[in-house]
């Protein structure tokens, strides 16, 4: 991975960081011009722009054409609030299962080394926040993503802002069950093992498993 996309993640974290923890900006609240939020930060415009791209697929962000970038989603959220998050997952993760495991399966025949080595720093990512007991959902968004970029297929990157709130909400349910936990753990090993040997059907199956795993954690 280049200096500039190490750069674009840890600016993305950083504004997510200002959403979620600071409570700088709120749901509907305009972040700065782009030259101003740039200069803040101490980074270019390409690497803001990319940040703010990394956010939208994430859906926390969203650029209006015209107006400007705007929040749309806080990732904290209340327990009370944690039955209405539930209530739509089933249809998200019948999505995921639908699609993801196939995207294993690509990626698996076509991933560059590169791109093996991107998936799996973000799979050792995903294991450490697991251990440390600290929110994964960045992790396992870009883990995800990252296969996804594997299977170089062009319209495959319309569909994960689903992919990402399904994520997303499901961290938010299930990161406090043990089981869950070590399911992920285990699954996300298995999808990387299986990855790195270019074992499509394994990498498939895989993915398949580690999805209705988390179903079952519903």
């Amino acid at each position: 991975m280049s200096n500039t996309s190490k750069l674009s993640d840890i600016t993305a974290n950083r504004i997510k960081s200002m959403i979620e923890d600071e409570g700088r900006f709120s749901v509907g609240d305009k972040l700065p011009n782009e030259n101003d939020f740039a200069s803040e930060l101490g980074v270019s415009r390409s690497t803001l722009r990319e940040a703010v791209r990394i956010l939208t697929l994430g859906g926390i962000l969203e650029i209006k054409r015209g107006k400007g970038t705007f929040v749309t989603s806080n990732t904290t959220i209340e327990s009370n609030d944690l039955g209405e998050i539930s209530s739509g997952l089933d249809d998200l993760f019948e999505m995921r299962l639908m699609f993801e495991p196939d995207c294993a399966y690509y990626a698996a025949q076509r991933a560059t080394d590169e791109e093996i080595a991107i998936i799996c720093k973000y799979g050792e990512a995903v294991e450490a926040k697991i251990k440390s007991g600290e929110d994964r959902t960045y992790e396992e968004q870009k883990f995800h993503e990252s296969i996804a970029n594997a299977t170089h297929n062009a319209f495959v990157k319309q569909f994960m802002p689903i992919i990402f709130n399904a994520i997303k909400n499901g961290v938010i349910v299930m990161q406090k069950d043990e089981n869950v936990n070590r399911d992920n753990l285990n699954d996300d090993r298995l999808i990387m093992d299986f990855l790195k040997a270019r074992n499509a059907e394994g990498a498939r199956t895989a993915m398949r498993l580690h999805i209705l795993h988390a179903i079952e954690g519903l």
